[in-house]
């Protein structure tokens, strides 16, 4: 296997470009991970999640550890616009973005209108909510809701993610995003191979069914990645040296609640990436509850827990990460 971890499959080609089979199995046997060093997962949790990931990766690099020098580093929703930022050089950019945030938190929540959902969205919405595992049928339900609900142009969540990423080339080849094709329910990974903007992989892999549309990847329309089952996707990192995850929850509390994350997954997904011979460390914020995970109101809480852990776990990460 090489190192990249998984093969691109080129399918064919349209205007010049090669097109590439992006679907790819989860499978802790296929050893995706085989040949990486050091590895980082950045998972999914919503604007909460981006505030904490950001400030905590923001206080270890002031403080000289630069995780950003990971082989492989996988991002999910809002992971991958906190990884694209990392790798793209523009970490301080989202750090002080979300500073202004937490600044006029208060002010932004009253100014930001609570719409009433339209019939076809709140049916997406329902579908994911409800969901307690990642079948593919369930899958294909949620994906084939997202397609018919009547929201907002794919367009509006791109032009989001360029005015808060900034980064407009693919940033490092060791990125790679994930999202979840809508019609088939099959897991996709985006990375340089694919010909895709990260912009779009982004905008893809944020796409929660209700809220957003599907985003075009090629010739795919792709939904948030965390709706495979798994905020994290360590699959993809197995066989891999050590690996440091950042991720919403170690599985036995909240994550348990998470729409297609069935009873005591996201636990096992840690075992099996231990299993694979992969040295671990996981960090989890200490503390918050699900109504705070898209709240503006609770990204200073979110800032202020972040960078206090980083300070906290700075020397045993130093001692991990070398």
């Amino acid at each position: 296997m090489p190192r990249a971890g998984y093969v691109v499959r080129v399918i064919g080609k349209t205007n010049s470009e090669t097109v590439c089979d992006i679907a790819v199995a989860q499978d802790f046997a296929a050893r995706y991970g085989e040949g990486v060093h050091r590895g980082l997962s950045l998972g999914g949790g919503g604007l909460f999640f981006i505030a904490w990931q950001t400030a905590y990766l923001h206080k270890l690099a002031s403080e000289g550890l630069r995780v950003d020098s990971a082989d492989s580093v996988v991002g999910t929703s809002a992971g991958s616009l906190v990884a694209s930022a990392l790798l793209g050089g523009r970490l301080r950019r989202i750090h002080t973005e979300m500073y202004l945030l937490a600044r006029y938190s208060k002010i932004l929540s009253r100014l930001m209108p609570n719409p009433t959902l339209q019939p076809s969205q709140q049916r997406a919405l329902d579908l994911m909510s409800g969901a307690r595992n990642n079948d593919i049928a369930t899958l294909r339900a949620i994906g084939h809701a997202a397609l018919g609900a009547n929201v907002r142009s794919s367009k509006a969540m791109r032009r989001s993610v360029n005015v808060m990423v900034g980064v407009k080339r693919w940033p490092s080849k060791a990125l790679k995003i994930t999202c979840v094709d809508a019609f088939t329910g099959e897991r996709c990974v985006v990375s340089t191979e694919a010909n895709a903007s990260v912009r779009d992989a982004i905008a893809a892999s944020c796409s929660i069914p209700g809220f957003s549309s599907p985003q075009a990847i090629g010739d795919r329309l792709c939904m948030d990645g965390g709706i495979s089952g798994t905020f994290v996707h360590l699959d993809l990192l197995a066989g891999a040296r050590k690996v440091l995850v950042l991720a919403l929850s170690d599985g036995t509390d909240v994550m348990e609640e998470m729409p297609t994350v069935a009873p005591g997954a996201a636990k096992k997904e840690l075992e099996l990436l231990a299993a694979s011979g992969t040295e671990v460390m996981l960090r989890v914020p200490e503390h918050f509850e699900n109504d705070e995970l898209l709240s503006p109101e609770a990204v200073p809480k979110a800032l202020a827990m972040g960078t206090r852990q980083a300070s906290a776990d700075l020397s045993e990460l130093v001692a991990f990460w070398s």
